[in-house]
């Protein structure tokens, strides 16, 4: 048995941009930040990984509409390396994420009246499956079957208020 799985909270560093593959289905990229402070000696530094991430049908849409540039978001999915050639002939490695789930923890501010968690709806909209273009997903599944297993599994979160405190995340 194998497994790739990769979580991460961290912060858009691009508004999210939704396209559509030439058989109709859609996908959200964004770049996210995942960064570490620690302390050497006197000195506190530091660390940033970036993360390309995708999400798929109804999770691109989502993604299109809720995930800014600074937006603080969860990511489960599955990890992968691409390697490619810069501009000035450097190759470099890239850090992509092919989403499962994304909560958005920045909460939603909606007419100066911030709603909890950031959903002014149900949660099931993170849920969706990452579909690819013939409606199945990488393991071999239809979204319908990842949409009907999506409503079963909703998560009833206790409210939080502040993102950036660990012990009160909704999972």
């Amino acid at each position: 048995m194998s497994l790739n799985q990769i979580l991460l909270i961290g912060n858009a560093g691009r508004d999210a941009e939704l396209r559509h593959t030439p058989n109709g289905a859609a996908v959200a990229n964004f770049s996210m930040a995942v960064s570490r402070r620690y302390q050497v000696r006197d000195e506190v530094r530091e660390q940033t990984e970036w993360f390309n991430v995708s999400a798929w049908e109804r999770s691109a849409e989502f993604v299109a509409d809720r995930v800014k540039r600074g937006t603080r978001v969860f990511v489960d999915g599955r990890l992968s390396t691409r390697e490619y050639t810069a501009g000035s002939g450097e190759t470099r490695t890239s850090l992509d994420v092919n989403a499962n789930r994304v909560i958005v923890l920045t909460p939603r501010e909606t007419n100066g009246e911030s709603h909890e968690n950031g959903y002014p709806q149900r949660r099931e909209e993170t849920q969706a499956a990452p579909a690819h273009s013939n409606g199945a997903s990488t393991n071999g599944h239809h979204a319908a079957e990842y949409a009907a297993a999506a409503s079963a599994d909703v998560q009833h979160a206790a409210p939080y208020d502040d993102p950036n405190d660990l012990e009160n995340l909704p999972w």
